[in-house]
């Protein structure tokens, strides 16, 4: 069996111009990310975090700074921690992003480069979502038993992280309460389905060998 790749999210906005106008001066992000017009109803945690994974603080600073300049809100501000330096912010259509390093020095001149573009799902039971998204061809990389499970990128662009609800509301600074819809669409090699706490998975093909 093939391992299932993650190709895009896509997130739905209520001014996708706007939301474009944003992400492409907060973080230069490409077609890993996608922006999909939608009224659909939603308040509160939408049950998931965006994360950038970058190789220094510097980076951190920059690329929160340039978010921050471009209309978001700071939810935690950049901070040194045990497991390194991070920081999280509200982007004006609502999506919750961090931004983090596990360097606690800067290794070189500042850059911008995202090395890893992680989503991370707030679920009910991190056991049982586990063994969908592998019975849905996902391979495991890390799991800390029922706080965490991390799961290989392979060749796909976006890497998926589970992590218990309550406990990934804490870890960016919000409430864990939330109504509607998650506004949020990952599309890969897996299939179309909607998991087990509601998200919905679209098929999309690979991207074209360059």
């Amino acid at each position: 069996m093939t391992m299932a790749t993650i190709e895009s999210v896509t997130l739905d906005v209520a001014d996708p111009t706007a939301a474009e106008r944003f992400y492409t001066a907060a973080f230069g992000l490409d077609t890993r990310l996608r922006l999909r017009a939608s009224e659909a109803p939603t308040s509160g945690f939408r049950g998931f975090t965006l994360a950038l994974t970058v190789s220094q603080p510097s980076t951190v600073d920059s690329l929160i700074g340039t978010a921050l300049g471009a209309g978001a809100t700071a939810l935690k501000p950049a901070a040194k921690s045990l497991w390194g330096y991070g920081g999280v912010v509200q982007a004006p259509d609502g999506t919750i992003w961090k931004v983090a390093t596990s360097a606690k020095k800067d290794g070189g001149p500042a850059t911008r480069r995202i090395d890893d573009f992680v989503l991370l799902l707030g679920v009910a039971d991190v056991a049982a979502s586990k063994r969908f998204h592998v019975g849905q061809g996902l391979a495991v990389a890390k799991s800390f038993g029922r706080m965490y499970v991390e799961f290989a990128a392979g060749t796909g662009p976006v890497k998926l992280a589970l992590y218990r609800h309550r406990a990934l509301a804490k870890e960016v600074g919000v409430s864990p309460d939330g109504t509607g819809s998650h506004r949020l669409v990952i599309g890969g090699s897996a299939g179309s389905f909607t998991d087990p706490d509601g998200f919905a998975w679209a098929a999309a093909p690979p991207p074209p060998a360059s």
